[in-house]
């Protein structure tokens, strides 16, 4: 297995820079592994996949407003913060944008506290210690920040939120959730699709390609997830009651296979709350996802590399092949896949 055998060549086109309104209206390919077919709907067709006492495992994490700008003391020269993960009530791991952010250097942040540069990590990331907790100055200060390959100014940053989006904590979207609506949810619901929720933070890493040339040799970034215990004994319910377990999303399938790992002999999950670094290769075996929503992903990422693991290199390649000829959107606000 190399890392290359998980590119592909994309048209730039083809690269969502904007979502679609209404979020149901996006593009489905739907793969299914049984019977070797694609076909295609719109998202608001999947509920014709669906069927009573399936259960649509979610991600309610909500992306936070992580890019902060600020002023250096002294000199006023500009910085730009990305917050990547909390340390403690005052202390973010950050990635910065300037020049001379040295350990013991003092910024003001605007419209939020100030701020000191407390260590120099890898490259542009840095210890901020701010001096007091930033979590109140996000709607002042904050600005959500989006993919690098999305270069269109997002007019209403909701849109990069699911409409189930409660705990905040993410540096990027569950984007498979992105295509669902209210009106979609009520009716799946009303037809006895069951929805439960479980959180997995979502990091920047989540956009970085493999560049080892085995992917094996690739460290997976670290994300924190939580299943709790009801939830998780609901799953196991519905999985013991005949519904197929459909993760929306690789963070659902991230976290529901790590919680499968904790499950007793019957169960399919166990409750789980911690960091997972679960890696996701071919030949992986699959322990609670029955079937996966999905958006395309970026060539050499991790996430192909799951997707792939899941429904097979070839037929992967085959159904993206199939979705550029066919002039699908892709990456985070692109159109989406069910398979199944």
């Amino acid at each position: 297995m190399k890392t290359e055998d998980f590119n592909y060549d994309l048209p730039q086109r083809l690269i969502a820079q904007t979502p679609v309104y209404p979020r149901h209206t996006s593009r489905l390919m739907v793969l299914n592994r049984q019977e070797n077919t694609l076909s295609h709907t719109d998202f608001w067709g999947i509920k014709q996949f669906l069927r009573p006492g399936d259960c649509l495992v979610i991600n309610e994490t909500r992306v936070i407003p992580a890019r902060i700008f600020g002023l250096k003391k002294p000199g006023g020269g500009k910085v730009e913060l990305l917050l990547l993960k909390k340390k403690d009530a005052l202390i973010w791991r950050s990635l910065v944008g300037g020049k001379r952010l040295f350990a013991g250097r003092e910024l003001s942040i605007i419209d939020g506290p100030e701020a000191t540069i407390i260590e120099v990590l890898d490259g542009a990331e840095r210890l901020i210690r701010f001096s007091e907790p930033i979590e109140p100055y996000f709607d002042a200060a904050g600005h959500v920040p989006l993919p690098p390959y999305i270069h269109e100014k997002l007019d209403d940053p909701e849109r990069y939120q699911t409409v189930y989006a409660r705990d905040p904590g993410s540096a990027a979207a569950p984007t498979a959730g992105l295509h669902f609506t209210p009106e979609l949810m009520e009716i799946l619901e009303d037809r006895g699709i069951l929805f439960e929720r479980l959180t997995l933070h979502v990091g920047l890493d989540t956009f970085a390609p493999v560049t080892e040339d085995n992917p094996g040799d690739h460290i997976i970034h670290t994300e924190w997830c939580e299943l709790d215990e009801k939830t998780a004994q609901r799953i196991n319910d519905a999985k013991k009651a005949g519904g197929r377990i459909i993760a929306v999303g690789t963070t659902s399938v991230r976290t529901l296979e790590t919680a499968a790992k904790g499950a007793v002999e019957g169960d399919v999950v166990a409750p789980f709350q911690g960091p997972t670094n679960l890696y996701i290769l071919p030949g992986y075996p699959f322990s609670a996802v029955d079937a996966m929503v999905t958006n395309f992903h970026l060539p050499k990422s991790t996430l192909v590399m799951l997707v792939s693991a899941f429904a097979g290199q070839e037929r992967i390649f085959n159904a993206y092949q199939e979705a550029i000829n066919l002039n699908y959107r892709f990456f985070s606000f692109g159109d989406a896949m069910f398979i199944l």
